[in-house]
């Protein structure tokens, strides 16, 4: 059961409003689930959007800020609790720490990234947690495409392509989180090719 989720998303509210609107029916999800949300810490953007909705609802809000963002101000003043830590690494890692499954909403390079530091923690086995993609109004299409295309050109296992939860429904994906089991694959395509496991 999913008690703390983590969420990544952009310090930017997009083009379109409807990338708010489903920011604010995850916050809503949320509070109505009591899960508590994971988050950068951040007081811009979809990131503010979402803690400002579960804080109102009454919810619990966990931030996890680098200190040089927190001297650039950017840092939310209302959480439940806010950690300030050293770097972007150990921000990573300790919202990582603190959280049971993940959920990356639309934004940019630091959404991608924070994505993809425990899409590869997963694949490795170095954590066994759930990851889902909320593809809004399909802003993720082009990258999934792209996973998919590594899939084919044999740089990524079709396994551990599927340890990506995606849809475009909140309700169904923290369902199909909620019912994840976790993959049991080897990493390495060539060493399987060259028989050396």
């Amino acid at each position: 059961m999913i008690k703390y989720l983590c969420v990544f998303c952009g310090s930017s509210l997009g083009l379109q409003s409807i990338y708010s609107d489903q920011a604010k029916q995850l916050g809503t999800l949320l509070s109505s689930r009591k899960i508590a949300l994971v988050y950068g810490g951040a007081n811009v953007g979809l990131m503010q959007v979402l803690a400002d909705t579960v804080l109102n609802l009454g919810g619990h809000v966990i931030g996890v800020m680098p200190k040089s963002l927190v001297e650039r101000e950017v840092a939310h003043k209302n959480l439940t609790e806010m950690h300030i830590v050293s770097d972007m690494q150990e921000r990573k890692a300790m919202m990582a720490d603190l959280s049971d499954a993940f959920i990356a909403l639309p934004g940019a390079f630091g959404t991608l990234d924070e994505l993809f530091e425990v899409l590869t923690w997963v694949q490795l086995g170095i954590i066994h947690k759930p990851i889902g993609l909320l593809n809004t109004d399909g802003y993720f299409n082009t990258l999934l495409n792209m996973l998919d295309h590594a899939v084919q050109q044999k740089f990524l296992r079709p396994e551990h392509r599927n340890i990506l939860q995606v849809d475009d429904n909140i309700e169904h994906l923290l369902e199909k989180l909620e019912t994840y089991q976790p993959v049991v694959a080897e990493k390495w395509i060539d060493r399987l090719k060259q028989g050396k496991i």
